[in-house]
């Protein structure tokens, strides 16, 4: 009778902490440097249906000016991590993007790394939920 209690309660434990947690799902806003050294924020749409997390995320078109969406691929949530990756043709070249993080609800920090034709590169940003 012990054995099945203590099951039962671990189990409802699991689901609660599950139930509490956050909901990646809206837009989210972060400032990333350009390539000409300025500032730019960069907002992404997350949608999160279970421990699948989907959206898109914008490019970068010429002259810094907002580019075509990428569409998120291999998204993941495990409790307050996630991590998912974007992927951009250029000159007949694939390139991946990957981010990875923590929710902290109106907080995500996150790596973000992509190739460049110089090697990974990695930034550390903190995306803020949207108000619109």
């Amino acid at each position: 009778m012990t054995k099945k209690l203590l099951f039962v309660t671990t189990l409802l434990l699991v689901v609660a902490i599950g139930a509490f947690a956050a909901d990646l799902s809206g837009k989210w806003t972060y400032s990333m440097q350009g390539r000409d050294g300025t500032p730019r924020d960069v907002t992404i749409t997350l949608k999160q249906e279970g421990n699948t997390l989907t959206g898109s995320v914008p490019g970068m078109g010429r002259g810094g000016a907002p580019g075509q969406e990428m569409q998120i691929t291999n998204g993941k949530v495990d409790g307050d991590k996630f991590s998912f990756e974007t992927k951009m043709e250029f000159n007949g070249n694939t390139r991946v993007t990957k981010y990875e993080g923590t929710s902290t609800g109106s907080e995500l920090k996150m790596k973000v790394t992509r190739e460049t034709q110089n090697g990974p590169q990695t930034n550390e940003v903190t995306a803020k939920k949207a108000s619109t």
